[in-house]
């Protein structure tokens, strides 16, 4: 799966620290804070959505040697999923998230080489990264936003151009606001994504779309937590999810 997908970010594998684990962390990001986290809570091996290396040669200097050194002081492998995750049919960010709000008859959406639906540049060009489907039944704008901040625990920021009653819905997590005129073609009701832009809140109002911001972070956390049960139950280890919010 991992090695099916082109993408700037360094797959797998990035730094290799103590080879018995019994012990995994998981974070949505890859960040001196989070490296504190996982060895606080004694974990030897970190899986990341957001990992150290995307695609360019970085000089171990300031703030990224600090997080190297971190890891390497204490032994900790740091593995990242970052496409693969946010594509996942069971276990991805956007997989949950359609899961959890009770999509159905559920569908590929977001081709990618058109967005950068999450941090990173374009990648794997001609594949799609989210879904598009059907709710229970149609609801208001302001109630599928409140139930996604009862989800995620942030609140939403909506643009409200379209109906306002929504039932079909497209998702895909990060920055995926150059995603608009997609989801506005396929005739969804409204666009669930991350982060937000300038340029969104013209995109949407052309489009006549309803488009709903529930924070860059907080949309990727979803996968990361079902990736933690699953390796739990499959490898019969510990697992803990570190929270770190951005606000983003």
């Amino acid at each position: 799966m991992i090695e099916a997908w082109e993408d700037r970010s360094l797959n797998g594998l990035q730094v290799e620290g103590d080879p018995e684990i019994d012990t995994v962390a998981l974070a949505t990001d890859a960040a001196l804070a989070t490296f504190e986290m996982a060895a606080e809570a004694g974990a030897q091996l970190l899986i990341v959505h957001h990992g150290l290396f995307w695609g360019a040669p970085i000089p171990i200097t300031g703030a990224f040697r600090s997080r190297l050194a971190a890891l390497l002081h204490s032994q900790i492998s740091l593995y990242a999923a970052h496409l693969p995750l946010d594509a996942h049919p069971e276990v991805g960010n956007n997989a949950v998230m359609a899961r959890l709000l009770g999509i159905a008859e559920r569908r590929p959406f977001g081709r990618l080489g058109t967005a950068t639906p999450s941090a990173g540049a374009p990648a794997g060009r001609g594949r799609t990264i989210g879904f598009e489907g059907r709710l229970p039944e149609p609801v208001g704008l302001a109630t599928l936003a409140g139930r996604l901040e009862a989800l995620l625990g942030v609140r939403p920021d909506v643009l409200g151009f379209g109906d306002r009653e929504v039932e079909r819905v497209a998702i895909v997590s990060g920055d995926a606001s150059d995603l608009i005129p997609e989801a506005a073609a396929a005739g969804v009701g409204a666009f669930i994504t991350g982060e937000s832009s300038h340029v969104a809140w013209h995109a949407a109002r052309e489009h006549r779309l309803n488009v709903i911001f529930a924070g860059h972070y907080a949309t990727e956390t979803l996968g990361v937590r079902a990736l933690g049960d699953h390796v739990a139950a499959r490898f019969g280890v510990e697992t803990i999810f570190l929270d770190a919010p951005t606000g983003y």
